[in-house]
């Protein structure tokens, strides 16, 4: 039972950082810090992605499931649990060349609306960065 709780929770770990490496751009909009943690996890997921590779929790939930008695699945996380949500069986290396590229999009995106939200504040606030007027 441990082993099967411990793989579900790799699987909501594992699912949160899919949301993060693709949405992740967008809380950079609200807290720029965020981007410390956030490029590297854009940087990891493009590299899966790109690289055809399997992201180490899928083996390590696989190994968990096969410790709880359960079956495994081959391929990777986002083949066996986002790609029948979205796309129809068979993922191929264009679709994951679409996937990076649609990652990279959003991101850029966040990242430039950040980056274009950083300076607007910076001439409205000046040096200081407070938008008050000192009399």
């Amino acid at each position: 039972m441990i082993y099967r709780i411990a793989a579900d929770a790799v699987v909501v770990v594992h699912f949160g950082f899919v949301l993060f490496a693709v949405l992740g751009g967008w809380l950079v909009c609200r807290r720029a810090a965020v981007a410390w943690l956030h490029v590297p996890a854009l940087l990891w997921g493009l590299w899966i992605e790109l690289s055809h590779r399997i992201c180490p929790l899928t083996p390590l939930e696989n190994r968990l499931r096969d410790l709880a008695g359960d079956r495994g699945y081959s391929g990777g996380f986002i083949e066996h649990y986002l790609v029948p949500l979205i796309y129809p069986p068979g993922l191929r290396a264009g679709d994951q060349l679409f996937l990076a590229a649609l990652l990279a999009a959003i991101n850029l995106a966040a990242y430039g609306f950040a980056v274009r939200q950083h300076f607007r504040r910076s001439r409205v606030c000046g040096p200081g960065g407070s938008s008050h007027l000192n009399i």
